[in-house]
């Protein structure tokens, strides 16, 4: 099975799994009320070769549009979501619904589409310059906010 297929698999299986009642660890990364949060990829991280990073970046953000396309075909054009005022809504004080309140901290934006009741985000995940980064798949039935 090849990757992308591999991640259609996945943000299909997570499609059809219904959503757990306390927030935890899954077997593809992390689930609460209302949501599924697939880490599809890790890179490494940047410590010791910093200069590898924005090469990485760009990887991941190819990967994210190439699984994209192949949304594309199921559900049409993504929107493409940023989570910037998300997140300085949280830092405000605001409470913000999972997952997009956590997703903000560290997802600077999100192709979404939405289809049969739910929400499909594809992002890239980074929460400092050292750390790696993450391909994430969510399945949500909460609106973003």
């Amino acid at each position: 099975m090849t990757t992308a297929r591999h991640h259609l698999a996945t943000i299909d299986l997570l499609r059809a799994r219904p959503f757990p009642r306390q927030r935890g660890r899954s077997d593809v990364g992390e689930a609460g009320p209302g949501y599924h949060i697939a880490e599809l990829a890790t890179s490494g991280d940047f410590w010791e070769d910093p200069g590898r990073w924005e090469e990485v970046a760009d990887q991941f953000e190819a990967e994210r549009d190439a699984l994209g396309f192949l949304l594309a075909e199921r559900w049409g054009e993504p929107h493409v979501f940023s989570l910037w005022s998300v997140f300085e809504r949280g830092t405000g004080g605001e409470e913000l619904p999972e997952p997009w309140g956590t997703l903000s901290a560290h997802v600077p934006d999100v192709h979404l589409w939405r289809a049969e009741g739910r929400w499909m985000a594809l992002g890239v995940s980074q929460w400092d310059r050292e750390l790696p980064f993450q391909l994430l798949a969510v399945v949500t039935e909460t609106d973003p906010p």
